[in-house]
């Protein structure tokens, strides 16, 4: 083998080596970028898992609220019920003593 064909050859796999060197630097700066992004994103789910638990147990609690004010409020109305069923019983009553009254005149 002549010198300058292994001179040439040295060189071009130096190069060779070099381009190589170069494309694993930078798999290696894509990989911490690839580690930064997906940290940041690990990051982002756990902030929005936190968010909607805080808005389930908000939503719960508010709607829990809403129940118990309907369950008092069907009450007051059943007491309403009640006593204008004893306002009707008592209008009722008065008008069967007016008409007693209007018999016994006649």
């Amino acid at each position: 083998m002549s010198p300058d064909s292994l001179e040439a050859r040295v060189t071009k796999l130096e190069s060779q080596v070099h381009q190589l060197s170069e494309r694993v630097r930078a798999s290696e700066q894509d990989a911490a970028a690839a580690r930064v992004l997906a940290g940041a994103a690990d990051r982002d789910v756990t902030e929005f898992r936190d968010e909607l638990r805080d808005f389930r147990r908000a939503t719960t609690a508010s709607f829990n609220a809403v129940r118990e004010d309907i369950t008092v409020l069907r009450g007051h109305v059943g007491e309403i019920h009640g006593k204008l069923d004893v306002a009707a019983a008592g209008q009722q009553h008065i008008v069967e003593i007016r008409e007693r009254l209007i018999a016994d005149q006649d």
